[in-house]
C-alpha cells in the first residue's frame, strides 16, 4: 500500500509481488533516435519514446534549434514524429538551451552543435551545472571546437561557437557512451575520419543507430571508426525497446522478495546493458530470458524473475560500464544476499545526480543495512532484514526507486522524501509498483 502526499511516498511491506509490467521506452535509445533523426533527411516516427523529463529536455532543445517535432499518444508511451532537414536544417536558437538535469542531452548536443555555424549556449539545473565536463570538452577542442565557460570553468552554462571540425584519433580515458556518442556526432561532419579507442566496451546504441541510418561506421572490440558523412542520413522509424535500467528495479524486487514472480515484457537486452542480469545470475537469481528477437537493430526479450536465495559477489572492472546506473538497486539486492558484496571501480557514481556512493550508503544504513562507503564503491554485509523508517531520495531518481524496492521488503512502513523525482526517467514507477504489490 502506498500513500502519496506531494513529493513524499509511504510504502508498506508487501506480502507478495506478482504480475507483469512493460517498462517505459529506453532512455538512451530515445535520446539518440531523436537527435540523429533531427539531422536526417525526411520523416521518422519513434514509438514508445521514453516519457521521462530527460528525453523531454532533448526534444525541447531540438525544437529550439528549428527541428519540427510532434509528440502524441498516451503520456506513458508517447510517439514522437520528427521531420529532419539534414544538419544544415538546424538553426541558431533564440534563447539558451536548457538540458534540465540530463547529462546525456547536454553532452550529445555539444557533439551535434560543435561544428554548426552558429552560437549556442547550453545550461541545466543545479545538479547538472555542478558537474565538471572536461572529459568531453578536451577531445572536442582537439577536433577544433570552441567551447567556453565562466572564467575557464568546465561546468555549464557553456558557450559553443560553431566552427569547422577535424576528425581525430582519441583514446577515451574511461568507457563512456555519452562521450563516445558526442564525439561520433561531431565526427559525422568533420573533415577526415574519427577513430575512438575505449578501455572497455560501453553501451553501443549510437553505433547501431548510425549504421541503420547509413553512416560509414565500423566497430570491433573496443575500437570505433567513423568516416565523415557524404550525403545524408536516412531517417529511421522505430519502436524503442523497454528500458532495462528501469526494469532493473523489478528484477531486484522479484529476486529478493520471498513471494514473487514478475514478468517484464518487451525489454531491451543489448549486451552492453545487461550487466544487471549477469550480476543477479551470479548472485543466484532465478531469472529466465524468453522470446528473444531484434527490432531496428536492437535486441529485446521478455524476462521472468522469481524469489531467489542470493549470495554476495564482487562487482567491478569491465562490468561497471554495463550496469553503472543499476548499482544503487544492486546495493539493495546485496543487503538481502548472504555474505559480503563489494562494488569497486565505480568512482563515476560520485558525480551523478547525487554522490551515489555517499547517498546510497547513508539511506540504506538508515534502513538498518551494514554499508561501508569506499572511495570507488561500497562494501555491503548482507543477510539482515531492513526496517522501515524515513529516508530521502536526495532528488536523485535512481536512489528514489532503489529505496522504493528496499521499502517493499523492509519491516513496517518506509517514507521516502522527494520520491516523485522518479518521473525523471520512469513516470509510472510508483503505479507499476502498486500493480505488483499486495
Amino acid at each position: 500500500m502506498m500513500i502519496q502526499a506531494q513529493a513524499t511516498i509511504t510504502i508498506a511491506e508487501s506480502r507478495s509481488l506478482q504480475g507483469e509490467i512493460t517498462p517505459p521506452g529506453d532512455k538512451s535509445i530515445s535520446h539518440r533516435a531523436a537527435i540523429l533523426n533531427s539531422i536526417a533527411s525526411g520523416r521518422a516516427t519513434i514509438s514508445n519514446f521514453a516519457p521521462g523529463g530527460d528525453c523531454l529536455a532533448t526534444i525541447s532543445c531540438l525544437r529550439a534549434l528549428g527541428v519540427p517535432i510532434r509528440r502524441t499518444g498516451p503520456g506513458g508511451r508517447p510517439t514522437v514524429s520528427i521531420h529532419g532537414n539534414g544538419a544544415d536544417g538546424l538553426r541558431e536558437a533564440t534563447d539558451v538551451l536548457d538540458a534540465r538535469d540530463s547529462a546525456t542531452a547536454m553532452r550529445l548536443l555539444w557533439g551535434l552543435l560543435a561544428g554548426r555555424p552558429f552560437l549556442t549556449i547550453i545550461t541545466g539545473d543545479a545538479s547538472l551545472r555542478s558537474r565538471p565536463m572536461d572529459r568531453l570538452i578536451d577531445p572536442l577542442r582537439l577536433m577544433g571546437a570552441d567551447i567556453s565557460g565562466r572564467a575557464g570553468d568546465s561546468r555549464a552554462p557553456l558557450v559553443i561557437k560553431g566552427r569547422p571540425l577535424t576528425g581525430v584519433e582519441f583514446d577515451l580515458p574511461v568507457p563512456s557512451a555519452q562521450i563516445k556518442s558526442a564525439l561520433l556526432l561531431a565526427g559525422l561532419f568533420a573533415s577526415g575520419g574519427t577513430v575512438l579507442r575505449q578501455p572497455s566496451p560501453s553501451r553501443d546504441h549510437t553505433e547501431r543507430l548510425l549504421k541503420l541510418m547509413g553512416a560509414k561506421l565500423e566497430d570491433e572490440a573496443n575500437l570505433v571508426s567513423l568516416r565523415p558523412l557524404s550525403g545524408h542520413l536516412s531517417p529511421a522509424s522505430l519502436r524503442v525497446p523497454g528500458d532495462i535500467s528501469s526494469a532493473a528495479y523489478f528484477l531486484v524486487a522479484g529476486a529478493v522478495h520471498d513471494n514473487a514472480r514478475i514478468v517484464i515484457r518487451d525489454c531491451g537486452v543489448n549486451p552492453t546493458r545487461t550487466g544487471i542480469i549477469d550480476v543477479l545470475r551470479a548472485m543466484g537469481a532465478r531469472l529466465e530470458i524468453l522470446n528473444r528477437r531484434v527490432e531496428a537493430g536492437e535486441p529485446l526479450a521478455d524476462i521472468v524473475v522469481e524469489s531467489s536465495d542470493l549470495k554476495g559477489v564482487e562487482i567491478g572492472g569491465e562490468l561497471i560500464p554495463r550496469l553503472v546506473d543499476e548499482l544503487p538497486v544492486l546495493a539493495v539486492a546485496a543487503c538481502y544476499a548472504r555474505g559480503r558484496t563489494v562494488i569497486r571501480n565505480a568512482t563515476e557514481l560520485r558525480v551523478k545526480e547525487s554522490d551515489r556512493i555517499a547517498t546510497v550508503s547513508t539511506e540504506l544504513t538508515r534502513l538498518g543495512a551494514v554499508v561501508e562507503p569506499l572511495p570507488d564503491g561500497m562494501e555491503i554485509h548482507g543477510g539482515r532484514r531492513l526496517s522501515g523508517t524515513e529516508v530521502s531520495s536526495h532528488l536523485d531518481h535512481r536512489l528514489a526507486m532503489s529505496l522504493g524496492v528496499a521499502a517493499l521488503i523492509a519491516k513496517g512502513k518506509t517514507t521516502i522524501k522527494h520520491a516523485t523525482v522518479a518521473r525523471v526517467s520512469y513516470p509510472s514507477f510508483w503505479q507499476h509498483m502498486g500493480q505488483l504489490s499486495s
